[in-house]
């Protein structure tokens, strides 16, 4: 924790603007330097237009170079940060398990190769590593391969007790479970591509002939998904009505609706029930496809693997540092929770919600955030019982550029209206006029009835600020407002 006695100096009382755009006279109490007194007019003006909306805001602005806030309102009421959460998991995550952390995976076993055989049991042992493929499992088949090992006498057997067996935050309702942002969290999970939505598979969809039903494709190939294809192809010009999604509490994965010709159907990344025995499930197939096989007394189990399990190969997933581009551009829910248990695993040798969330709490303490102005209950951002306020936020974000690994915190953020989806992120299709394009940097939130913005913006004058909007209880999107806000603080000179 090398940054935090010089961001303790430093810090300063952070810039909240936290508004409610349903602005009655006495609750707008806005103070701002004179140089910034065109700043303050024009937030105020699109304050005033987005009033009869009925949104309670807390909005905050502050000079990056010395902490100073330059517009305020509302700052100090605690409202719902949804994904803007990620920035104090983010930067607890790089102060605790380091930018160089990696996740590791290995296989072991507990017995010996001879003539062919391995006689004995196989583990694959991880540590939730989200970056985990289908080509990783491969290459540990490759590995065995290489050894000779035709036959395996004993089970596959997966350890994923690196984590508690506590597989879905509180914040997540039943009705979320079958999408890729409600994914369960295990010691032993695997993405289906480089996104790294760990924990899900991707499903598509495709119309065939009329009448008939549509295609449908799984990646990976998992015999632990069940499909039900209720869908019809149709005729074109009709509406494409499918869906795809995993009925509560079962890997049964149902597809209805129609797939008109000519589209191009739909596809989901849904999730899984049992990360672990999905992840064996294709590791077995990538087995198979090497020409290994288990005898028919084996089963596919889940248990620690034994002290004496010798490790056969590993792998180890990107570093942190180049983790922070995917869990933040894309908002990954389940990076997020697997960073939770991963820092309560390192600190507290508990690889739960609670140990992690205790982690982080004690980061956000140790560098000068207020405890009393921040609640929460998961790592993503989820949970409608996450409170904040944006001058918490704004200070946030003003401390940790103090920290060593300001670079990759900052550099995972979205960046405003770049087409690249690992530069522009949440970002990539907002705030795209050439006046603040590129110009905004920060981390988008959006749950039903929330939108949040919170970042740094350069500003005509060459100025970095830090900012943070929160907005919750609306009726509609409040991100045309949020977007103006960020708009005016990139093109407002100071007077």
């Amino acid at each position: 924790m090398v940054f935090r006695k010089a961001a303790i100096v430093f810090m300063a009382v952070v810039m909240s603007f936290a508004a409610v755009f349903t602005i009655a006279p006495s609750q707008q109490v806005v103070q701002a330097s004179s140089p910034y007194e065109k700043l303050e007019r024009n937030i105020n003006e699109i304050m005033a237009d987005a009033s009869k909306k009925s949104v309670v805001s807390s909005v905050t602005v502050r000079k990056a170079s010395t902490g100073e806030i330059v517009y305020e309102s509302n700052a100090d009421r605690k409202l719902t940060p949804a994904s803007t959460m990620k920035l104090l998991t983010s930067a607890a995550a790089l102060e605790t398990l380091g930018e160089e952390y990696r996740f590791t995976t290995d296989l072991l076993t507990d017995g010996y190769i001879s003539k062919g055989v391995l006689h004995g049991n196989l583990y694959l042992r991880g540590q939730g590593d989200p970056t985990l493929l289908k080509n990783d499992l491969d290459q540990f088949a490759t590995s065995l391969s290489k050894q000779g090992v035709k036959r395996i006498t004993g089970n596959l057997i997966g350890d994923d007790s690196w984590f508690d067996s506590a597989r879905l935050s509180p914040g997540i309702d039943r009705s979320d479970e079958t999408y890729y942002y409600a994914a369960q969290i295990s010691g032993l999970t695997l993405s289906p591509n480089t996104d790294y939505d760990a924990g899900t598979v991707i499903v598509s969809a495709t119309p065939t002939k009329k009448g008939y039903k549509a295609k449908v494709s799984m990646t990976p190939d998992t015999g632990i998904i069940t499909i039900v294809n209720k869908s019809k192809t149709v005729p074109k010009g009709y509406k494409n009505t499918l869906t795809i999604k995993r009925q509560y509490g079962t890997n049964t994965i149902v597809i209805s609706g129609n797939a008109p010709l000519g589209s191009s159907g739909k596809k989901e990344w849904v999730t899984v029930s049992n990360p672990t025995a999905y992840t064996l499930d294709v590791f077995k197939k990538s087995l198979a496809s090497k020409g290994i096989k288990f005898d028919k007394t084996s089963n596919v189990t889940r248990r620690q693997a034994p002290q004496n399990a010798v490790v056969i190969t590993s792998k180890q997933s990107m570093p942190l540092k180049n983790l922070m581009r995917p869990f933040m551009k894309l908002s990954n829910n389940t990076h997020a929770e697997i960073l939770a248990k991963t820092m309560g695993k390192q600190v507290y040798g508990v690889g739960s919600w609670n140990a992690g969330l205790r982690v982080m709490r004690e980061f956000g303490q140790s560098i000068g955030l207020n405890p009393n102005e921040w609640s929460f209950e998961d790592a993503s951002g989820m949970s409608h019982k996450n409170k904040v306020t944006s001058a918490q936020l704004t200070e946030l974000l003003y401390l940790v550029r103090n920290a060593p690994w300001y670079r990759s915190f900052v550099q995972g953020l979205p960046v405003s209206g770049m087409n690249d989806r690992f530069v522009g992120g949440t970002l990539k299709n907002r705030l795209k006029d050439n006046s603040v394009k590129g110009k905004v940097i920060a981390k988008t939130g959006s749950l039903n009835g929330v939108n949040s913005l919170a970042g740094y913006v350069e500003t005509t004058n060459g100025e970095t600020l830090i900012f943070s909007v929160l907005t919750q209880g609306q009726r509609q999107k409040a991100l045309p407002a949020i977007d103006r806000i960020a708009t005016v603080i990139a093109t407002t000179p100071k007077n």
